[in-house]
């Protein structure tokens, strides 16, 4: 599956620290926009990921899901629009 180039920079990236005074996507890395549920909003680094694991996608840790602390978020890249990867609802 061929991905659309990266989401533009200026949001915060899934990870980094919330004191970081520059939470914002390195130049030169490959983002992915997450879509609803509690992460919407942050971009996903995916620098080095291989084509199956994009493909996978990802379960995210999150504070703010169903689950509370420690659950996690579903997301997977989008049939018609790879940069941008939908929550597809939480795991404990």
């Amino acid at each position: 599956m061929d991905h659309a180039p990266s989401p533009p920079a200026g949001r915060r990236v899934y990870g980094s620290d919330h004191d970081d005074p520059d939470p914002g996507p390195a130049p030169g890395r490959r983002r992915a926009a997450l879509v609803g549920g509690p992460l919407d909003g942050q971009l996903l680094d995916i620098t080095g990921w291989s084509e199956d694991q994009i493909d996978g996608g990802a379960a995210l840790i999150t504070e703010t899901g169903f689950y509370g602390p420690g659950g996690r978020a579903l997301h997977d890249p989008r049939p018609d629009d790879p940069a941008r990867w939908g929550g597809g609802g939480d795991l404990s």
